[in-house]
């Protein structure tokens, strides 16, 4: 007999392996807590649909979005694109969309800038400069938003009549009624021009990125400017001659008791953008000073010792290693940017929230029209917020 055999214990069949459903199962109590918050979130969200149908029908207000293609009877000052009252509200309400992108994106790309030179002002060892710098940034973040655009914009309705206007420069003026400037008749082939310029930056782009893989390569350093020149300049100057766009001037000037021609900035545009931008560059000065600040003394001096000028060093240097710390809080700052513009409607700027409260005021779709202005921003804000994060993740330093 072998000992298998004569070994009961071998003979007997292992236990069958069960699933025991316990309390003390961490995983179960997971699951069941879950359940039970999406449980009340459904029942929160059913019950506030079900309370807003009842209340709109109590009240007999229409719901629904056919509003959208009546005619809007609502004026708009400035447009990117062509409007008058007799359009629809669609078209009104994506006037309101472009004038409030037109205030974030160069609001973003102004207080970028401003804030990089005052933060970067507040290291120098100029002492007056850096003390100015740091005024500037404590005064402007201490001071409510809205009283900032409120005196921005009696500023510039301070300022004197067209006829007695500033003329700081040739084809420049600047009145109560705005800033004028020079520009150039727009034609749809400047339209397809200026779209050339774009793609001819990124194909610059994608060439030097592909030059500096070859060079990573074989170590031949190979010149990119003459390609990357010949992309951004070539490519739109071919379309706009290919095209035939007319290069024509349009010179604003004084006629009667107002300016004709030129480049319209409206003061409230103009009060909006400049409250906004120095704001917003407060904020990002300091978050660009303790990005500069993280980097290592170490790498000033090494960089000093191979005889690097200090702004060399700065540019090529520091700052590409101090974005890791700056991108992530300057992400907030745009999307506070973004949503501070909302406040346009105090001064009078005809941005979303501006169009969509006349809209519903006219129309008496409240929940349309709030639910309007939520999704713009929200699109708008997220879309920022992934292209930050996309770039963040880009540059953020990788250990292999």
């Amino acid at each position: 007999m072998s000992d298998t055999a004569a070994d009961p214990r071998l003979l007997r069949a292992p236990p069958r392996k069960g699933i025991r459903l316990s309390w003390a199962d961490e995983r179960l109590r997971a699951i069941i807590w879950q359940v039970l918050v999406v449980g009340i979130v459904v029942a929160i969200v059913w019950w506030l649909v079900r309370n807003t149908n009842h209340n709109l029908e109590v009240r007999r207000i229409a719901t629904g979005w056919g509003f959208l293609g009546r005619e809007a009877g609502l004026p708009v000052a400035e447009s990117l694109v062509s409007y008058s009252p007799t359009n629809t509200y669609a078209r009104a309400l994506l006037v309101g969309v472009l004038n409030t992108l037109k205030v974030a994106v160069v609001g973003i790309v102004l207080a970028t800038i401003l804030g990089t030179l005052i933060g970067i002002a507040r290291l120098s060892k100029n002492w007056l400069l850096a003390r100015l710098a740091g005024v500037y940034i404590e005064v402007v973040r201490d001071l409510p938003l809205l009283l900032q655009l409120l005196f921005w914009y009696a500023i510039l309705q301070g300022l004197p009549s067209p006829r007695q206007a500033l003329h700081p420069a040739e084809g420049v003026f600047l009145s109560n009624r705005g800033l004028k400037l020079p520009w150039i008749q727009w034609q749809d082939a400047h339209s397809f021009a200026l779209l050339g310029l774009v793609i001819g930056v990124v194909l610059a782009v994608f060439y030097a990125r592909s030059a500096r893989a070859k060079q990573m390569r074989d170590g031949q350093p190979r010149r990119v400017w003459p390609a990357a020149l010949g992309l951004i300049l070539g490519l739109p100057i071919l379309i706009w001659a290919v095209l035939g766009a007319p290069w024509q001037g349009d010179i604003p000037a004084l006629r009667g008791f107002n300016f004709t021609g030129g480049l319209t900035v409206t003061p409230e545009y103009f009060a909006l953008l400049i409250g906004l931008v120095m704001y917003t560059a407060a904020f990002i000065a300091e978050i660009v000073r303790a990005g500069i600040q993280s980097v290592a003394r170490g790498q000033w001096e090494a960089a000093e010792a191979l005889g690097f000028q200090r702004g060399r060093i700065m540019r090529l240097i520091v700052l590409p290693q101090a974005l890791r710390v700056i991108i992530p809080p300057m992400t907030s700052q745009y999307l506070n940017l973004t949503k501070n513009s909302s406040l346009a409607v105090a001064i009078g700027y005809q941005d979303i929230v501006s169009i969509a409260n006349t809209t519903l005021n006219q129309t008496g779709q409240a929940i349309e029209g709030i639910a309007i202005i939520m999704l713009v921003f929200l699109t708008i804000s997220l879309s920022i917020s992934l292209f930050m994060n996309w770039y963040n993740a880009r540059i953020a330093l990788v250990e292999r």
